[in-house]
């Protein structure tokens, strides 16, 4: 049978994409190894984070990324099992950081940044879930001027692009967020912070959503992807086929394996996430607070309080390592005292990470009918809606709403 579009991922990029594609009247079919929110879109730390326009590849990374490294459970880790396998992504990674090319990804990223906020809130009313949204804000904290001063080239960035934020003293950090440990003496507070109520629930909404809609919703595990006469034919891991006249391949952390099926090699490497979500009880928070220097943030969800971030780079294959989740909980208890670390859901998933932290938006070069949506690191949620814009502008031909240069999955 032959479909007009198949987005291969059901998770909140690919999901939003098949419900911006529906929108301007195509027929849809979503394909997904697992099911709607099954991956990182389930476990994220729900934010709307169109203030974070630095990428992960930078010289400040490379700063502090020494002595994290020698903290196995620190805020970024490679396995010893995979450090020999990760080497040319942190060659890439390293070439990213030269400050050119950072100002280079800043732009960027900014861009798409201003796109998927601009696009959000009509997204999520055209989607029923508007509701979902909260603006609560951010609040970053530091243990010493010191850390706030090594801080500011980043925050001079943000104010060179209009992002509004206040730094703050220990007592008006207390007047917003009560029950800091007293090791925080600084702090900057970001207004223009979204959040979702829950990512989990919000990406099965928009899966609702898309199948009362007319749209279908099928489990399946694309292995390859090959052009045919007028469209192009998917393969599963059982052996049966799809075909559609074109293609979204946004499966996540997997994406690089179906595109190696074109003969395409794209540097996707997986940041795997750690989290604990606590009862909503276990603290008063009022926003989400980041530990920058530790790499982790708490955030309040609807369904409770989440404790989780950090960086590990170790593939998909590699068992987890939930420690990492139980030392953020244990930092978190030191730094807001009166936390009630009692009653725990752990979690893992695979955040998909390239070098220079943007994603991989735009057409395969092997086989145009299909496009590349993947790769957005821990910014899926955050830049879903304008992923999504940028996707049913080529779906449809139309002349994409920002210049996707920099986002081309063919740049390394």
């Amino acid at each position: 049978m032959m479909s007009q579009v198949i987005v291969i991922g059901a998770g909140v990029v690919g999901l939003s994409a098949a419900l911006a594609a529906q929108a301007r009247g195509l027929s849809v079919v979503v394909i997904d190894r697992e099911g709607p929110a099954a991956g990182a879109s389930a476990g994220n730390a729900g934010a709307f984070a169109f203030t974070d326009i630095l990428p992960l590849a930078s010289p400040g990374i490379l700063r502090k990324a020494p002595k994290w490294l020698l903290d196995p459970l620190g805020p970024l880790s490679v396995p010893p099992a995979y450090a020999l396998k990760i080497a040319p992504w942190m060659f890439r990674f390293w070439r990213a950081c030269q400050p050119g090319r950072v100002a280079h990804s800043t732009t960027a990223q900014t861009a798409l940044m201003d796109l998927s906020k601009a696009e959000l809130e009509p997204f999520l009313a055209a989607t029923g879930t508007l509701p979902m949204l909260r603006k609560d804000g951010n609040l970053q904290v530091y243990e010493s001027a010191a850390e706030l001063k090594s801080a500011e080239p980043g925050w001079a960035a943000r104010a060179a692009h209009g992002i509004a934020f206040h730094h703050l003293t220990a007592r008006e950090m207390a007047d917003l967020q009560p029950g800091l440990a007293p090791r925080f003496t600084h702090g900057t507070f970001t207004p223009g912070w979204y959040s979702i109520a829950d990512p989990k629930l919000y990406t099965l909404a928009l899966a609702e959503r898309f199948t009362a809609q007319g749209g279908s919703l099928l489990r399946a595990e694309i292995t390859a992807l090959k052009p045919v006469e007028g469209g192009v034919e998917l393969l599963t891991a059982t052996g049966s086929t799809h075909r559609a006249d074109q293609v979204v391949l946004a499966a996540g952390a997997f994406s690089h394996r179906i595109a190696r099926s074109l003969g395409e090699k794209i540097p996707l490497e997986t940041e795997r996430g750690y989290n604990t979500t606590l009862p909503a009880d276990a603290f008063d928070l009022r926003m989400q607070v980041t530990f920058g220097g530790h790499g982790f943030v708490i955030t309040r969800l609807s369904t409770g309080l989440r404790v989780g971030g950090a960086v590990e780079l170790g593939g998909l294959d590699l068992p987890p390592n939930y420690k990492r989740a139980e030392a953020m909980l244990q930092k978190a208890q030191a730094f807001l005292p009166g936390l009630n670390p009692a009653g725990g859901v752990q979690w893992f998933g695979f955040r998909p990470s390239l070098p220079d932290s943007l994603p991989a938006i735009g057409p395969s070069r092997a086989a145009p009918r299909v496009i590349y949506a993947f790769g957005h690191g821990h910014l899926g949620l955050t830049q879903s809606a304008g992923t999504a814009r940028l996707v049913a502008d080529m779906l449809t031909g139309r002349t994409p709403a920002l210049d996707l240069t920099p986002f081309s999955p063919h740049r390394f």
